[in-house]
């Protein structure tokens, strides 16, 4: 079946394009990106007249629950959320029940996804049972089909572990993705330290807890001669110490999450355990620099560390309510949002961090329009005000800090290797 993309904004970071175009689809592959391409009988057709017409999203972190938690989220089912969210392509972390860190379950990922309706990535273990003991089989995982590792919900607290985990992932030229947090600083903590803990009498987490961490990787990379990868930057002196990593020409990437550029510690008093997240919503000025660090390009990577809990897990008290939120279908609002129509930023420059950096990163071969890529597809209507209500979500987890707000930017198409996986129609 062919499909023909008319008079949309295509935006294709990887070649600059961003002007009105026509986009032919045949099968699972896009034939033609040009001006004016014909309609023959039996063409599927989608008017895109004031949408913008983008390589198919990429998201290079979420937790989709499976297997070990099939009751919170499950690999087809948070496909589908995903698919809503106009991504086409996820990567999901390792830390399920029992952790990724076996070729048996590489390949059930990648069984179970090929009944969904995305491309779904598995990320594995980067130690066995994530216990942060001894390097999982690294080459073996690779061998299944994972495209890089982390022990993402825990750092790699060893040092001498982290080294030989970047000195063997070059074999196969895939990144090891930290979570960077020295668990010592952080000491049971569960929201930001300063003002607001203080003030809600809620033991703090330091933004040193991540900063010190990252600072130890980036310099274990250098060692290493690694590719790293630091996963859901909060923090400005993060983003400082990225920033003169990448200027010594250390091989270090890094992304950030919708919920760091666009809310602070201030929201806690009135969202609770809802805005509870691992790291922690920083201050205004760290925002700022988060925001400062996606316009400069030091910042790789918009990924939104889908995270879904139940509603019985959230609405606990501060202490012992889970961290994390989802976030799969409230990404491009925010984006378009904040980064857009608030900060100034081009579609252009804002996806490029959504579609050709995490495939690059990741070597997915995905995230660019042109002849003969894999037809991955995401329409959106920028101007399109969507109201995040708890029906908004087709996730069975409602646990977003992001309830109420009314946001610019909705998914129309969703179009993975050549189908319509998502009509907003």
């Amino acid at each position: 079946m062919k499909i023909v993309i008319k008079n949309g904004r295509v935006i294709d970071p990887a070649s600059e394009t961003d002007e009105v175009l026509d986009l032919l689809i045949e099968d699972d592959r896009i034939v033609a990106v040009e001006k004016d391409i014909s309609v023959n009988d039996g063409d599927g057709v989608i008017e895109a007249s004031g949408l913008l017409v983008l390589p198919g999203l990429i998201d290079m972190h979420v937790h989709f629950r499976e297997p070990g938690r099939e009751d919170v989220e499950t690999i087809i089912g948070g496909s589908g959320v995903a698919a809503k969210g106009g991504f086409t392509s996820v990567c999901t972390m390792p830390n399920t029940v029992p952790p990724i860190d076996n070729q048996a379950l590489v390949r059930f990922i990648k069984l179970e996804a090929e009944k969904g309706p995305v491309n779904v990535f598995p990320i594995a273990s980067v130690t066995k049972g994530a216990r942060g003991e001894e390097i999982s089989e690294m080459g073996e995982l690779f061998a299944a089909g994972a495209v890089g590792f982390s022990d993402d919900g825990l750092p790699v607290s060893s040092s001498i572990l982290m080294r030989r985990a970047l000195e063997y992932s070059r074999m196969f030229d895939v990144p090891i993705l930290s979570h960077a947090e020295d668990l010592d600083l952080t000491d049971e903590g569960i929201m930001n330290e300063g003002v607001n803990s203080i003030m809600f009498g809620l033991k703090g987490i330091p933004a040193e807890s991540e900063e010190v961490m990252i600072a130890r990787d980036v310099l274990l990379t250098r060692l290493a001669r690694g590719r790293l990868h630091v996963c859901h930057v909060s923090s400005g002196g993060s983003v400082d110490i990225i920033q003169r990593a990448k200027r010594d020409g250390i091989n270090v990437t890094c992304e950030t999450a919708p919920h760091y550029f666009t809310l602070t510690d201030d929201v806690i008093r009135d969202m609770m355990s809802m805005a509870k997240m691992k790291p922690p919503l920083r201050t205004e000025r760290d925002r700022l620099r988060v925001i400062e660090g996606l316009k400069s390009g030091i910042i790789d990577v918009i990924a939104t560390d889908h995270a879904p809990h139940s509603a019985n897990e959230k609405m606990q008290e501060m202490e012992y309510a889970p961290f994390g939120i989802v976030g799969l279908e409230t990404a491009v609002p925010l984006v378009i949002t904040e980064l857009v129509k608030k900060n100034g930023m081009s579609y252009t420059d804002v996806f490029r961090k959504m579609t050709v950096n995490p495939s690059r990163i990741m070597n997915l071969g995905r995230g660019e329009l042109k002849q003969g890529s894999p037809a991955d597809i995401t329409v959106i209507d920028p101007d399109k005000k969507v109201v995040i209500t708890e029906e908004f979500f087709r996730s069975k987890c409602k646990n977003s800090p992001f309830i109420g707000m009314e946001l610019y930017g909705s998914v129309e198409y969703t179009i993975c290797n050549g189908n319509i996986v998502y009509s907003g129609n």
